[in-house]
């Protein structure tokens, strides 16, 4: 599978550049459209030391990868403003704007409006045709002003582009003598490009907004006491105070206090989280009512909403297929509509003596119809949108290519521990097999595992201590390791044992009904430990890694909605592997396997032509996640190995994330097919009424910019709801 750096090597052009470049996220006024972007692309192109620019138009941005050797930010912002966009800089503070900067668009086009109403009032009134003739060319010349200014940029640049076609249109009706059609044009155009501007900015201000996530400062205890600081100039190590209902800074440790903590915006869960002493708070969640200190373990730029932003940034970068595909049609539609438009003016009035001015009023229609706004934006503000909804649920996509394939993956493979389970041994069962009593038996257990470091110690220590009876352990003496066995050791004077069956006599110390209780809960799933004295058993211990509740409906889930295979990668026995799948709808086990067994298996149903989804922990499954064709990483929030291990992060230790990721996949898929579909559709309906003579210059604007309003207004549905249950329930169980 490519990832999102091979693949962004592979698109790059920009030969070495690119090894040792600097990059800059621009800030890019009024760049809606791919053909807006072409007079700034080819104004970076004649710089030297740019490398690779890619417009992401959902959000108005530029990423710029340059040479800080050979050209400067400053110098690439001038270029951007010579091609006729204003670019901010700085990528997280935009530059003020001036008064005709912010309202400039508005005011002409509200002139351009009243002057064609002001006509439309005198032409039924029967005025003087002079006045009525001013009245329109200031509609045009007020419609058409950003419209010549973006033209004359393109044209400057060698770039046809929409402002291009729409210009030479609105000329060429005023030549002809269409004056009403020229003005109508120009009104229209300026209109829907306002309104799409302003639905745009919609789009933009949900991905902006994870930026007001994080508060400007805090407060922070030194040595000289507590001050108010800007959040850039907290420092590891140091305490930030955070007071209720404040926002956390930084990425940290509660030190002292206890509150709930709502950490949504990081991990999409929709109930406030308890925080007491050792618990992690991340940056941009919101503080409840109690007051806590924090110890500040990363600065502010490397804090987990710090990685979230900057994922999704970089996720716009990474060019869905789909984009692809419709970037690479743009590239040759336009050229071949040009000169369809040509052909429509030239041939019938050469060939067939049809009246010249006919055609070339055709051939202005379709040049307004041909205008690929529509399609051109159809894909990226789904992909956007899609991808900002994700990031607000506490799930990130590393790119829009992983966001389209999760929603066509029908084959999931599950790491067993700390994903399907908890990850977290637990005694499930004491039992014991003479008189001393349970309590006695897990109090002599928790004390010869005090001196041990496993995984099913801690599960005996922390089960000893909800345990009244096995507080004020004693401290045990001659504790001795027996490989492959237990551990031996003097507790209370007397000589105890702890450990597998076979520490008792290779095993022939246990009785027939001692044997089948230690073989019913290995049937169970779980890990028996035996203590006693010297070959005889007094009693056992049952630990048992136990199933996550979320991972039931996570998975229940996912069956209905279609996914063919469910399969359990463990390295555990097989026993313990049946019985974690037989509490799961998990089609298939794979037990005892080592990492490259995983990988293995994962290659292999790759090269079986299946798109493979492998959901796991980010760390041991590591190889496993980049064989998949989307790895899922698990609990991500706070962990910098498992959000570079993966394509997909639930950010959040909640399974039933991956369902709502899931639909929204296929969401985002049927949205963008229907916005291809319904902006090919337009241009085919209103070019067959163009040819045929059916459709005006006004038609053709009304229907190329309402199809944009309509893809961009259609791609914004994917921003409602509240939470991923919304989604869940909008788009129904079957609708694949």
């Amino acid at each position: 599978m490519e990832s999102g750096k091979e693949q962004a090597a592979a698109n790059c052009s920009c030969g070495d550049i690119c090894t040792l470049a600097s990059r800059r996220v621009f800030r890019v006024e009024g760049m809606d459209c791919v053909h807006e972007s072409g007079p700034i692309l080819s104004a970076l192109s004649a710089l030297p030391g740019v490398g690779r620019a890619v417009p992401s138009f959902a959000d108005s941005t530029l990423t710029v990868e340059y040479d800080p050797h050979a050209v400067t930010p400053e110098r690439i912002a001038q270029a951007i403003s010579e091609a006729g966009f204003k670019a901010n800089v700085d990528d997280r503070t935009a530059e003020a704007l001036t008064w005709w900067e912010r309202y400039g668009r508005l005011t002409a086009t509200s002139v351009s409006g009243i002057a064609l109403a002001a006509w439309l009032i005198l032409h039924f009134m029967g005025i003087h045709p002079r006045v009525a003739r001013q009245l329109l060319l200031l509609a045009t010349v007020s419609g058409g002003w950003y419209v010549a200014r973006r033209a004359w940029q393109a044209l400057r640049h060698g770039q046809l582009e929409m402002n291009t076609l729409m210009g030479t249109a609105a000329v060429g009706a005023l030549l002809i003598g269409e004056w009403p059609e020229a003005a109508s044009a120009m009104f229209l155009f300026s209109l829907a490009q306002l309104l799409e501007a302003r639905s745009m900015d919609r789009a933009r201000n949900a991905i902006r907004r994870l930026l007001d996530l994080s508060p400007k400062e805090a407060t922070v205890r030194r040595q000289d006491g507590e001050t108010r600081l800007s959040v850039d100039r907290i420092m590891v190590g140091d305490v930030v105070i955070l007071r209720p209902g404040e926002r956390v800074p930084v990425d940290g440790i509660v030190l002292e206090g206890t509150s709930a903590v709502n950490q949504a915006p990081i991990t999409g869960e929709s109930v406030p989280v308890a925080k007491t002493l050792g618990s992690p708070v991340f940056a941009g969640s919101l503080n409840g009512r109690g007051m806590l200190e924090v110890r500040a373990e990363k600065p502010a730029s490397e804090s987990s909403l710090a990685r979230i932003i900057h994922l999704v940034e970089n996720a716009q970068a990474q060019r869905a297929r789909s984009q692809t595909f419709i970037d690479l049609f743009a590239r040759y539609y336009t050229p071949a509509m040009i000169a369809f438009a040509l052909a429509l003016v030239i041939v019938p009035p050469l060939l067939y003596g049809q009246p010249f001015s006919t055609w070339l009023y055709r051939g202005l229609v379709v040049l307004v119809i041909a205008c690929p706004c529509a399609l051109v934006i159809s894909t990226p503000v789904s992909i956007v949108c899609g991808l900002t909804r994700a990031a607000r649920e506490g799930v990130l996509f590393k790119g829009g290519v992983y966001l389209e394939d999760l929603g066509r993956i029908r084959t999931y493979f599950f790491d067993k521990t700390g994903t399907l389970t908890k990850g977290k041994p637990e005694v499930v069962h004491v039992r014991s097999f003479c008189d001393v009593p349970g309590e006695e038996l897990l109090r002599l257990a928790a004390a010869l595992e005090s001196r041990s470091e496993h995984p099913l110690a801690g599960a005996i220590l922390v089960a000893a201590g909800r345990n009244e009876a096995s507080k004020g352990l004693p401290a045990p003496t001659f504790v001795q390791a027996v490989p492959g066995m237990g551990i031996r050791g003097k507790v209370d004077g007397g000589i105890y044992l702890l450990g597998n069956p076979t520490l008792f006599d290779n095993g022939s110390g246990l009785s027939g009904p001692q044997r089948a209780a230690v073989e019913e809960w290995e049937r169970k799933g779980a890990t028996v430990v035996l203590i006693g004295i010297e070959k005889m058993p007094l009693g056992m211990v049952a630990i048992r890694d136990t199933v996550r509740e979320e991972a039931r409906a996570g998975l229940a889930e996912l069956r209905r909605l279609g996914v063919s295979e469910l399969t359990m990668l463990t390295g555990d026995n097989p026993e313990t592997g049946k019985a974690i799948a037989s509490q799961l709808p998990i089609d298939t086990v794979h037990a005892g396997l080592l990492p490259e067994d995983k990988v293995a298996l994962v290659r292999e149903a790759v090269a079986k032509g299946r798109k493979v989804a492998m959901v796991g922990d980010g760390i041991n499954d590591a190889p496993a996640l980049a064989s998949a064709t989307v790895g899922v990483v698990m609990g991500a929030a706070g962990t910098d190995v498992a959000l570079e291990a993966g394509d997909v992060a639930l950010m959040g230790d909640d399974l039933r994330k991956l369902p709502f990721a899931v639909r929204l996949g296929r969401r985002t898929l049927r949205i963008i097919r229907f916005n291809v579909a319904f902006a090919l559709g337009t241009k085919a309906v209103f070019l067959v009424l163009a040819t045929a003579g059916m459709a005006t210059l006004w038609m053709g604007v009304a229907a190329d910019m309402g199809a944009s309003l309509l893809v961009i207004g259609n791609s914004m549905r994917l921003l409602w709801g509240s939470n991923g249950s919304r989604i869940l329930v909008a788009d129904g169980p079957n609708r694949l």
